[in-house]
């Protein structure tokens, strides 16, 4: 694919940078192979260090309070850039090499919260033990294996192919990269400014709960939405920044399709399941006992709407990866030319040095070893818990060595498949692929005879360590793009890839037990049953991921195999209809409390790119959009994680001392282990408490629109100051 019509490279970059070479042309990057500039640094490692622990925390908040993760690497290379020209560096400015190898080991966040977020949460949710080392090794092993199976390809998908393939996110990483050669830290100054206004707005509501954020219609629109509201016709808000940053970054058209879910789910659905089920006495589905007549909007919605989403979820991963079929038939065999010996690396230039292929392969095979020991221990330790079955040496050694064979195999074909899919259209197939190997994973090991809790652990792990691989292999193919377009060494950005895998796990590793202790996967309903937090915690792949283990692997008749079926059959009809699948049933499963407030966010994005007084400040002001959106999401995610220790009943649960509008306080079980429980004052609930809730959020987007105007301004003034000072060395010269 020639793309060398749609991309214009910066000045800086070479003409033929995204162009398809003639033969024996060679592509020449910003940075010659005999430029011995500094890379790898003391600043450079320690900074791209410090990117990992923020957006790592950042980045599992976000995908567990909203189903969507922050996109990492674009903030990071920013902040590379203005960390390195305001002065915070050892001295004088960074190189770009610098900036490159910060953006590369930050990047490690990103990909390790999505394989975590997408599968630990299902443990959870399962009711399974779960320590923090099994998310970490899961984490790191998978990291580890993306990495290692992705190198062997680095020089066929980057170099060989040069200009055949678009890379967008690459492009557009590169370009912020390159552009900060010649351009100050506006950018910078924006991102600071959306971060301290994420995360004193959220540290406010969820913290001092000085108002309300969650608005319903039932109670601002008074009698008439009570009326609305008995009939389970009932709209709700979430107004905190981080959701609200969310739908900023992902635009008017998909927050529009996400929000379209929710109103089919919350505005259709519900009330027609109210309607007609209200006429019934109570009945059994899915062994369990209901009287519709009884249950509110958010009852009916989990019981028989959620379900219809984690349905329609699973199907659109599966069309997804149907749709991407040319891909993944030519990259399959591309796992394959990876184990071939390369050519003589004593010959190669600088920016084409990769890793030792021996070493490559031992840690490969030493990766696939770990697998087992993990999976050794889990079969050991867990056994079947329903049955009170434990699985002697043998068995725990047979199980062990059947899912780290699953797990490496399937790493192994997939990698490629996520590396051509990130090249090519720049979307990450992983869902789809993850379930894929869940499935496949728990059917190796039902004919391998283990079932039970102990074959829905170990197939989860799997699913953990190759969702993280794959998004590690994606991420890492637009690395080693950025690399060669600017001449970084591969090596360099493969070496210190591991060190940033192995903190973003750590950091994974502690956040989420943190979010589970202090907001709970798991909460009892109105008649004591145990269901999934959706409100707070809605992790909508993880929820998919455990419905589908727990139901072939534990009690198929207690799964609504009927409403998952629904759900899968309205996927096919949107890919009929030309609609995106995954958006619109991402909006089914999440509540309509979370996708109003994403939708909220695209609003004002849309508005501030539309207004100015020209359409270069129209530009300026729409290209402030990513800076703003990350920048209130990281800062929001890092507050919210400080709240969430202040529920900590360990700590005393500090929080009790700071709310306003909720009042806390710390119980003990009779097993004398501590609790939260909490109770809203009568204004905070009431129309006051959700009124000034309603008010402050308009408020933040109003923020969120100075700040674009005042961005705007700034680039615009620093893009005329670079451009007169290169009219004046014209001149000179």
């Amino acid at each position: 694919m020639d793309v060398s019509s749609s991309k214009k490279p910066s000045k800086l970059l070479p003409a033929n940078a995204y162009t398809k070479l003639a033969p024996g042309e060679e592509y020449q990057p910003i940075v010659p192979a005999a430029d011995k500039r500094a890379e790898v640094t003391v600043w450079s490692v320690t900074t791209g260090m410090i990117m990992v622990v923020v957006f790592s925390a950042a980045c599992i908040y976000m995908a567990l309070r909203a189903g969507n993760a922050i996109e990492a690497s674009i903030p990071i290379a920013i902040l590379a850039i203005f960390f390195g020209r305001e002065g915070i560096k050892r001295s004088g400015k960074s190189t770009i090499l610098e900036n490159v190898m910060v953006q590369s080991i930050g990047q490690a966040a990103g990909v390790v919260a999505a394989g975590a977020a997408f599968i630990i949460p299902a443990l959870y949710i399962n009711q399974l033990e779960v320590a923090w080392w099994h998310i970490f090794l899961s984490c790191f092993i998978g990291g580890t294996l993306g990495v290692v199976l992705i190198i062997p390809l680095r020089k066929y998908f980057v170099k060989d192919l040069h200009g055949e393939l678009p890379f967008p996110e690459a492009t557009a990483i590169n370009e912020i990269l390159v552009s900060g050669e010649s351009t100050s830290g506006s950018a910078g100054k924006v991102l600071f400014a959306a971060f301290g206004l994420g995360a004193a707005y959220d540290f406010v509501v969820e913290a001092v709960h000085a108002w309300n954020p969650a608005m319903s219609t039932k109670t601002l629109m008074g009698g008439f939405g009570e009326k609305m509201a008995s009939m389970r016709f009932e709209a709700s808000i979430n107004g905190i920044a981080a959701l609200f940053g969310l739908g900023y970054i992902i635009g008017i058209r998909y927050a529009s399709i996400i929000a379209a879910g929710s109103v089919l789910a919350y505005l259709v659905f519900v009330p027609l399941v109210f309607q007609f089920g209200s006429q019934m006495p109570e009945f059994a589905y899915a062994g369990k006992l209901y009287d519709i007549g009884a249950m509110d909007s958010d009852a009916i919605f989990g019981a028989f709407v959620k379900p219809i989403g984690i349905g329609a979820i699973a199907v659109s991963g599966i069309i997804g990866i149907i749709r991407m079929g040319k891909i993944i038939l030519s990259s399959v065999s591309l796992g394959f030319k990876g184990l071939k010996g390369g050519s003589d690396k004593s010959k190669e230039p600088r920016t084409q040095l990769d890793m030792n292929p021996r070493n490559v392969l031992l840690i490969q095979l030493g990766s696939a070893l770990l697998f087992a020991v993990l999976f050794f221990v889990v079969a050991k330790t867990t056994g079947d818990a329903e049955t009170g079955a434990v699985y002697t040496v043998g068995q725990s050694i047979w199980y062990a060595g059947l899912g780290a064979v699953v797990g490496f195999a399937l790493s192994f074909l997939f990698t490629p498949v996520a590396a051509q899919a990130i090249a090519i259209v720049g979307v990450n197939p992983v869902s789809g692929m993850t379930l894929i190997t869940v499935v496949l994973t728990i059917i190796a090991l039902v004919a391998g005879g283990l079932k039970g809790t102990g074959g829905m652990f170990i197939a989860l792990i799997v699913g953990c360590a190759v969702c993280t691989a794959l998004s590690t292999a994606g991420a890492l193919i637009s690395d080693f793009k950025i690399g060669y377009w600017i001449g970084s060494t591969p090596r360099n950005q493969e070496v210190w890839k591991f060190a940033g895998i192995a903190l973003a796990s750590l950091v994974v590793a502690f956040v989420i037990p943190i979010m589970d202790s202090g907001y709970h996967f798991l909460v009892e309903n109105d008649v004591g049953q145990l269901i999934s937090n959706t409100k707070v915690l809605p992790a909508p792949q993880a929820n998919m991921m455990a419905a589908v283990s727990s139901g072939l692997l534990s009690d198929p008749a207690s799964q609504p195999w009927l409403l998952y079926g629904l759900g899968g059959m309205l996927a096919i009809v949107l890919w009929m209809a030309g609609v995106p699948m995954l958006a619109f049933a991402l909006g089914i499963y999440l509540p309509i409390s979370i996708n109003m407030a994403v939708l909220a966010g695209a609003a004002v994005a849309w508005i501030v790119g539309k207004t100015g007084g020209s359409e270069r400040v129209r530009n300026a002001r729409n290209e402030q959009g990513i800076l703003i959106a990350s920048g209130m999401m990281a800062g929001a995610a890092i507050f919210g994680i400080f709240t969430a220790i202040a529920r900590q009943t360990v700590l005393g649960a500090p929080i009790q001392y700071i709310s306003i509008g909720e009042k806390f306080w710390v119980e003990t079980s009779a097993t004398g282990e501590g609790y939260l429980q909490s109770e809203a004052a009568h204004w905070y609930e009431g129309l006051a408490g959700q009124g000034i809730g309603l008010i402050m959020f308009v408020g933040l987007g109003v923020a969120c629109f100075l700040l674009a105007a005042k961005g705007a301004k700034w680039f615009l003034a620093e893009e005329a100051e670079y451009e007169a000072k290169q009219a004046d060395l014209a001149k000179k010269q």
